[in-house]
C-alpha cells in the first residue's frame, strides 16, 4: 500500500536520524529535502572542528532549517572531542566546584564551540540528581546529588548554551539519577511515590523549564507511580500532565534514543516505539546511532501506519511538527555569541580538584592507568594522566589480572601513582590498590563518581570527579607532575 506523501512527510518532520561518515550520504540529505527534522552527529562522524563544519553546512544546504544535534556535554560524554578528551571539566566537577557563573561560563563556551562546528541543537545538559552512587549511567554526568545544587547548575547550563544561540535539551526527564541499571541495555524502574519524585527528582526540571530551555529529553524509565509498565518516554502522566502541565514546559520534548532497549524493547521495536512516544506527548524522536535510510523509512513508514489504525491522532502529529519547526526556527542560524574561552575549562577543572593527605615525595613515579570500560553514553574516549606527563613510565593494567607484588618491584624505589575510575565499584581494584598501599607509598586518583571508600595506607587520594583532558591535566598538576 503506498503511504499517503503529506503523512509521510509529517513523519519525518519528528526524526532526528543519524548516518556513518564524515560527509552525508546522499538519503541523508534528500530526506531533509522531503521534511526530515535533522540529524545526530556522533563521534564516528566527527574527524576534527574544520570537516565538522564543513558537514554541518553540507545539512543546511540541503535544508536551512535543519536541526543538527550531538551530544556534548563536557566532562566524560563528548562528540567535539571524542578523540582526546573535552577540554572542559564535567558536571560533577562544576557541581564541586558550586560556581554557578562559572557554569554559565563554561557552557556559553562549550555552545560556542557547537555554534562554529555548526551544531544548533546540544543533547545536554544532563540534569539528572544522581542519588544512587553506583548509577552506571548517569554518576559523572550529574552535578551531584543534592536536587537544590542541581537545580542552580542545571539553569546555568542552559542559560549558557543559549546564549550562544545553541538549543539546550536537559535530560533525563522525569529524572535518571536513581537508577542503578542502564536504559541502552535494560528499562530500570525507580520505585519511588511522586512526592518523593517532586522532592528529589524534579527540581532541576522546574529550574531549566524557568530558565527558558527550548527542549527537554525523556528518560526511557519505568516509574510505577506514574507510568505502570511502560518507559516514561510513552507516558502523557510523565509528559503532558507533569512535564506540561504540572512543570509548565513549551518547547520540544525530545526522545532518548529509541533503539535502546529500555524504548524498543520495552515496545516490541523501534518503529512501534516512535508510534508510542509521539501518542504519550513526544515531539522529536532520536532514533538512534545506528541508523541507515532503511531503518529511518522504517519508523516514518510506523508513524505513518499508527496515524491510519487510530493509535495516533493526525492533530497530535501535527502538534508534534509545529514544535520541532519552532525549535529549528530559533536555533537557525546557528550561533550567536563569539569564540570559546581559551583554557576556561582547565581552570574550572583545577578548581574541582580535592586532595587528601599529602602529595610531598611523588616525582618521577610509576603511573599505574588501572583500564575500565565505558558507558555506551561515553563511548571509548581517552582518559588518564597519559597527555600530561611525558618522560613518566606509566602502564596500563587490568586490576583483576595485575599482581601488586610485580608492580612494585616494577616501581623500584619510586613511589606508585593509581588512576582509575569508580576504584570502589569493583573488589579486584579495591584489592589491588590496598595491597599496593601497604606495601608502597602509593597516591590514588579517583576519575570517576566519588565514594567513601579510602584504601587504608594510601599517602594521597585525589578526586577530580571527571576523566576529562582537562581533568587529567589538573590532576597531574594537583600532583606534581603536569609538563
Amino acid at each position: 500500500m503506498a503511504i499517503d506523501p503529506g503523512l509521510r512527510r509529517l513523519a519525518l518532520g519528528t526524526l532526528l536520524s543519524a548516518f556513518p561518515g564524515h560527509t552525508a550520504p546522499e538519503w541523508a540529505l534528500r530526506l531533509l529535502t522531503e521534511g526530515l527534522a535533522g540529524h545526530t552527529l556522533f563521534g564516528f562522524n566527527i574527524a576534527d572542528a574544520a570537516q565538522t563544519a564543513a558537514l554541518s553546512a553540507q545539512l543546511r544546504e540541503a535544508s536551512p532549517a535543519v536541526l543538527v544535534a550531538t551530544d556534548e556535554e563536557g566532562g566524560d560524554v563528548t562528540r567535539l572531542a571524542h578523540l582526546t578528551g573535552s577540554p572542559y571539566p564535567g558536571n560533577a566537577a562544576l557541581g564541586a566546584v558550586d560556581d554557578p557563573d562559572l557554569t554559565r561560563e563554561v557552557y556559553a563556551s562549550i555552545g560556542a564551540d557547537l555554534a562554529a562546528a555548526g551544531v544548533n541543537l546540544d543533547l545536554a545538559p544532563t540534569v539528572d540528581v544522581n542519588t544512587a552512587d553506583d548509577n552506571p549511567i548517569i554518576g559523572t554526568r550529574s552535578f551531584g546529588n543534592d536536587p537544590a545544587r542541581v537545580a542552580r547548575h542545571a539553569a546555568a547550563a542552559v542559560t549558557g548554551l543559549q546564549a550562544a544561540g545553541v538549543a539546550a535539551c536537559a535530560k533525563h526527564f522525569p529524572g535518571h539519577g536513581a537508577t542503578v541499571t542502564d536504559s541502552h541495555l535494560e528499562l530500570p524502574t525507580i520505585d519511588a511515590p511522586l512526592e518523593v519524585l517532586r522532592a528529589r527528582d524534579l527540581p532541576p526540571f522546574a529550574a531549566v523549564v524557568e530558565a527558558g530551555a527550548k527542549s527537554i529529553m525523556t528518560a526511557h524509565i519505568r516509574v510505577p507511580a506514574l507510568t505502570d509498565g511502560m518507559p516514561a518516554t510513552f507516558s502523557r502522566a510523565v509528559l503532558v500532565d507533569l512535564l506540561r502541565r504540572d512543570l509548565g514546559f513549551t518547547g520540544a520534548v525530545v526522545t532518548d534514543a529509541l533503539e535502546m532497549r529500555g524504548a524498543a524493547g520495552a515496545a516490541g521495536g523501534i518503529g512501534n516505539a516512535a508510534v508510542l512516544a509521539l501518542a504519550g506527548g513526544a515531539d522529536l524522536l532520536c532514533v538512534g546511532a545506528d541508523v541507515d535510510l532503511e531503518l529511518t523509512e522504517h519508523v516514518a513508514a510506523a508513524i505513518v501506519a499508527g496515524v491510519g489504525d487510530g493509535r495516533l491522532p493526525v492533530a497530535r502529529l501535527e502538534e508534534a511538527v509545529g514544535r520541532c519547526r519552532e525549535l529549528a526556527a530559533w536555533a537557525t542560524p546557528a550561533g550567536r555569541a563569539g569564540a570559546a574561552a581559551s583554557d576556561l575549562g582547565y581552570a574550572a577543572a583545577r578548581r574541582a580538584v580535592r586532595v587528601e593527605g599529602t602529595v610531598a615525595g611523588l616525582a618521577d613515579p610509576l603511573i599505574v592507568h588501572l583500564e575500565s570500560g565505558h558507558s555506551i553514553a561515553e563511548g571509548p574516549v581517552p582518559w588518564g594522566l597519559g597527555p600530561h606527563v611525558n618522560g613518566t613510565e606509566l602502564v596500563r593494567v587490568v586490576a583483576a589480572d595485575a599482581s601488586a607484588e610485580e608492580l612494585v618491584a616494577r616501581a623500584g624505589a619510586r613511589p606508585i601513582v593509581v588512576v582509575g575510575r569508580h576504584n570502589h565499584r569493583a573488589p579486584a581494584t579495591r584489592d589491588l590498590i590496598e595491597r599496593l598501599a601497604a606495601a608502597h607509598a602509593v597516591a590514588v586518583v579517583e576519575m570517576g563518581w566519588p565514594s567513601a571508600w579510602r584504601p587504608a595506607g594510601a599517602r594521597a587520594y585525589v578526586t577530580t570527579f571527571g576523566a576529562s583532558l582537562a581533568n587529567g591535566r589538573a590532576a597531574a598538576e594537583a600532583l606534581g607532575l603536569a609538563l
